[in-house]
């Protein structure tokens, strides 16, 4: 058993998603997370930025004593992964392998649908990995930039949320998919209006739930993993505006945060 926390990074709150799965599945281990709140979105930025970004991510979280790195954002793993996994000796992990591996496993007309941001859906990183694992299926990907900021905002069950989701699902739709990649992790906050738009029909696949559980894998193929200990110990850093990251964060893990430090990411 390793007693060293997991580290997870994202651009903002919606690694959360990641981070609750975690909770969810290994209730024993300690993490330490940083949300990148001050350089949200992550989508619309260049590959070289994101890239930089990610890096200084890693190095601040690998201060501390961590045994596996979590990049609990879309965009980051899909044009980040590959640099982070050469330049650090850490295991890191993403979110798009394991986020494809169960959209193949669900779809039952080879009709895969992928929404994320703009940068996620452009590198193809879901769409090229479904077909490697599948190359009979039609992998269909759409950006919907305004997602991160609606949730962010605390609508996702707002009108503004379905009209926003409504625009941007049509061409999904019209292609019949039965499977729906929510490719970035604030996504899943916006399950409800999805699932309203689309109908019951469509399958909606969480990468966040299926991070955790190939976290939970490698931990314990690694001997790493907590299975028993103390009350674990949850440590929350942002680069911006901590008092609204509590608030939302606490909304989203269904706990209360009363910890948010403030970092100076650019030092990294």
């Amino acid at each position: 058993m390793d007693k060293r926390a997991i580290g997870v990074f994202d651009s903002g709150v919606g690694g959360l998603t990641v981070l609750r799965e975690i909770i969810e599945q290994m209730p024993f281990e300690d993490i330490i997370y940083f949300g990148d709140t001050a350089r949200i979105p992550y989508g619309t930025k260049s590959s070289q930025t994101v890239i930089k970004y990610s890096q200084q991510n890693v190095r601040f979280l690998s201060q501390y004593d961590i045994k596996t790195i979590v990049v609990a954002c879309n965009t980051a793993s899909s044009i980040a992964l590959k640099n982070l996994q050469e330049s650090f000796d850490i295991p890191i992990i993403g979110v798009i392998d394991p986020g494809a591996k169960g959209a193949v496993q669900k779809t039952e007309n080879n009709k895969i649908g992928v929404i994320g941001t703009t940068a996620t859906v452009r590198s193809s990183a879901y769409q090229d990995r479904i077909r490697e694992i599948n190359p009979e299926i039609s992998v269909i990907g759409t950006p919907c930039p305004l997602f991160v900021q609606i949730v962010e905002e605390g609508w996702e069950d707002s009108d503004v949320a379905e009209l926003a989701a409504k625009k941007y699902l049509i061409e999904l739709m019209d292609h019949e998919v039965d499977t729906l990649v929510l490719g970035c992790t604030h996504y899943p906050l916006l399950r409800y209006t999805l699932n309203k738009v689309l109908g019951n029909k469509v399958t909606l696949i969480n990468p966040a739930y299926e991070t955790a559980k190939a976290l939970k894998e490698i931990l314990t193929e690694k001997k790493m993993l907590r299975k028993s200990g103390e009350t674990p110990v949850r440590r929350f850093f942002v680069s911006d505006a901590p008092e609204k990251f509590r608030r939302i964060g606490g909304n989203i893990l269904n706990m209360e945060i009363n910890n948010v430090d403030e970092v100076e990411i650019e030092k990294y």
